[in-house]
């Protein structure tokens, strides 16, 4: 992911929901989000060069989701940081006893932020720092910088997110409708992360656009009051309109939904 919201016991029909963007090179090869077919009981993207995923979520509610650090510099890493997504959806070890398993093996892995959590709360280790935290109950959004940095789109997004649920106005298509965001923010707002203006600026914007390389998926995963999980996914082609919206939803196996 390069953004990501997460909203803990904040939005009741779904005391835990993330909304989120992935950005990345358009020629890069991916699979969109389903049940895997070497752990059906995960649903999520998974990304065909590397193994790895940048958000999944299993039947039980464990869910992941990961964002790089920008810092300009190029990846030498000798592990995807999105492996790590799909060993703890995986997995059975609490989100915090895996985060700490990570962080005693984070040099083996580029710069990130990874986001774990179960129907418990939402944990999160955060690059640079190497800080691990439990997310109070509230709105957190995690871009490409380290834990806590405001950007112009993610408090635009936080903005726009909290503007729908004080409006009740939940539902899994407007919410995913945030993330087709295309404002850009003015000059003097935008990060110095190391890769230039022209670059600063094409990544400014919620949802980015450009022939090869942007936001390729909106995605949307939730577990309901319920205990139910659930996730639906919108896919973002170079040029033209996005793909409608594709769902699932955990019946004791992942099956597709309908509209909500």
């Amino acid at each position: 992911m390069c953004l990501l919201l997460i909203a803990v016991q904040h939005v009741p029909a779904s005391p835990l929901l993330l909304l989120g963007n992935r950005d990345e090179f358009r020629g890069r090869p991916s699979l969109p989000a389903a049940p895997w077919t070497d752990t059906p009981e995960v649903v999520g993207g998974r990304d065909l060069v590397a193994g790895g995923s940048w958000l999944a979520i299993e039947g039980g509610g464990r869910y992941a989701a990961v964002t790089n650090l920008r810092n300009g510099l190029p990846a030498t890493a000798p592990r995807s940081r999105g492996l790590l997504v799909g060993d703890y959806v995986r997995g059975s070890v609490s989100p915090d006893a895996f985060l700490a398993q990570v962080r005693a093996q984070i040099e083996t892995y580029g710069p990130f932020n990874l986001i774990v959590g179960d129907a418990e709360g939402a944990w999160l280790l955060a690059g640079g720092s190497a800080a691990i935290h439990r997310l109070e109950p509230g709105v957190h959004v995690v871009s490409n910088g380290r834990f806590g940095t405001q950007w112009p789109k993610t408090e635009r997004l936080r903005r726009r997110f909290a503007e729908a649920v004080a409006r009740a106005d939940r539902s899994d298509d407007t919410l995913l409708a945030l993330l087709a965001d295309t404002w850009q923010p003015p000059d003097e707002q935008l990060p110095d992360t190391g890769v230039g203006l022209a670059m600063e600026r094409r990544l400014a914007p919620v949802l980015v656009q450009g022939e090869h390389y942007g936001t390729r998926a909106s995605t949307l995963a939730a577990v309901d009051a319920a205990g139910i999980p659930r996730l639906a996914e919108v896919l973002w082609p170079g040029t033209g309109e996005p793909s409608p919206a594709t769902r699932w939803r955990y019946e004791g196996n992942w099956v597709r939904d309908l509209p909500r």
